[in-house]
């Protein structure tokens, strides 16, 4: 009973992460919505890493996704850091911690779901593991070479200045 509901807490803050997350990846990034689904984002990150401690103890069999929740939420804690502290270089360390954080939580849903979902089970099992890896880096690369590096002489960039 107990487990019960705490799975069921699980999968609606994975929900949550998830439709938070490409919201936040989808709309303009400045003052409002990018930053409010953001902190919603890292919210509900936080309760699926803690229910999935929960299940873990449960049902030990499942403890590798525990692992991947806790490096799922320490990305997007790194990325959130990153923008708050406005570190040089910022921008580029939020948008790479972010990213790296949603395709872990999307590893993690399709390696204990893929098995079970339309089209994914006719897939082999290593599938899983870096499907969301092959399409979410290239993505990445995309994003960072829209946000290139600052210099090291010419700290005032742009990357600086976008909130």
């Amino acid at each position: 009973m107990l487990l019960d509901a705490l799975i069921i807490l699980h999968i609606a803050a994975g929900l949550t992460a998830v439709v938070s997350g490409i919201d936040a990846m989808r709309v303009p990034k400045r003052p409002g919505r990018h930053p409010s689904r953001g902190r919603i984002y890292l919210g509900a990150l936080a309760v699926v890493a803690v229910t999935a401690s929960g299940i873990a103890i449960a049902r030990p069999h499942t403890a590798y996704l525990l692992i991947l929740g806790g490096l799922a939420l320490a990305a997007a804690g790194t990325g959130y850091a990153a923008r708050r502290r406005r570190w040089h270089g910022w921008l580029r360390h939020h948008i790479t911690a972010m990213a790296l954080s949603y395709i872990t939580l999307l590893t993690a849903f399709y390696v204990d779901n893929g098995p079970r979902l339309p089209v994914w089970k006719l897939l082999p099992p290593y599938t899983f593991w870096f499907l969301p890896a092959a399409v979410g880096l290239p993505l990445l690369l995309r994003a960072l070479h829209h946000h290139p590096a600052p210099s090291n002489t010419h700290r005032a960039s742009h990357e600086e200045t976008v909130p």
